[in-house]
């Protein structure tokens, strides 16, 4: 009867850790924080691009965690993702969780147009079926992506970490004001620049075809003489920035810097950024950035890890342990 009761007590094993290719040295850091080695396994390429994945030991039973980035490669991370899900279900794995720091196509969250997707949607019924039973993601674009799992999950903000970090440097700064990029992250920014005591303006702007190009209007708000935020969820070809730089300039800013999530700087964007006239850009490790677009930022360039935010939400998701009281929730 003992032995029932605590086998009962204890439905899941032990913490395993497996990583894709997306972010190895974020998955690391996790691995580091949680005290669990990232357990071993095969991902290999064919040469016809299919990928072809084998466990080095078992999963059965066991409390498995997949990290696994979908930046670019997107196609490539996000397969590696669901081919390592599906293993391990066909393994036998007590519970599954996906761990996704930057989730891919999370900007197709709605029907904004007639005759297209909701591809957002599309990736999580894909999460789904390959075999998570729950799933980790950090700032997602929309919050309704999470309407679109039927899985429990945790949806963790890296805005706790820049936040912290933008306390510590706010003795440096002259009368600072937070900035979002656009109205719609108007709710994120203001949790920012409450966090940070600070006053907030916007800038609004209007995307007017189907490609990454929008134009910045205006500034609402105050900016003239003052250390200018600007905030987002992430950068992707580094126009919206450009322009929300340039304005706030024009409109008698002081020093600028520049703050977002996911660093996914894709194309030519990180030239395009370190021709800007900005102090410092503050980012996270969702997304890895290439040594050689790191060194074009040089000193500029700040990049806070979310690994021991992760660890802890693996941790308490283990134990079976409250996550928002990480958070005063």
């Amino acid at each position: 009867m003992a032995r029932n009761d605590q086998h009962a007590m204890k439905v899941y094993g032990d913490i395993k850790l497996y990583a894709g290719t997306g972010s190895p040295e974020l998955a690391q850091k996790i691995a580091d924080y949680v005290k669990a080695p990232l357990c071993g396994r095969d991902i290999i390429q064919f040469p016809n691009e299919n990928l072809f994945v084998k466990l080095h030991s078992s999963a059965r039973g066991q409390d498995v965690y997949v990290i696994q980035t979908t930046s670019s490669p997107v196609h490539r991370n996000l397969m590696e993702l669901l081919i390592l899900l599906q293993t391990l279900k066909l393994d036998s794995a007590g519970r599954i969780t996906a761990v996704i720091p930057y989730l891919a196509y999370a900007r197709s969250d709605k029907k904004d147009q007639p005759r297209v997707p909701i591809t957002a949607r599309l990736v999580a019924d894909m999460i789904e079926v390959a075999g998570a039973d729950r799933y980790i993601l950090i700032d997602p674009h929309a919050g309704q992506v999470q309407g679109f799992f039927s899985i429990p999950g945790d949806v963790l903000t890296g805005f706790y970490l820049i936040s912290d970090y933008l306390r510590s440097r706010r003795s440096e700064m002259k009368d600072p004001v937070v900035v979002t990029v656009d109205l719609g992250f108007a709710k994120k920014g203001r949790n920012v620049a409450a966090n940070i005591e600070a006053p907030i303006a916007f800038i609004e702007k209007r995307r007017v075809a189907n490609d990454a190009k929008a134009q910045a209007l205006t500034v609402i708000g105050e900016v003239e003489n003052r250390d200018v935020i600007l905030v987002d969820d992430e950068i992707d070809t580094g126009g919206s920035i450009v322009q929300a730089v340039n304005l706030v300039k024009e409109r008698g800013a002081r020093n600028v810097y520049v703050v977002c999530v996911h660093p996914v700087f894709s194309a030519n964007a990180v030239d395009r950024l370190a021709a800007l006239p900005v102090k410092q850009f503050i980012t996270t490790d969702t997304v890895p950035i290439p040594a050689e677009k790191q060194i074009l930022l040089k000193d500029r360039l700040t990049v806070i890890s979310v690994s021991a935010l992760i660890g802890e939400v693996i941790l308490r998701a283990h134990q079976g342990r409250s996550v928002g009281e990480m958070f005063n929730e």
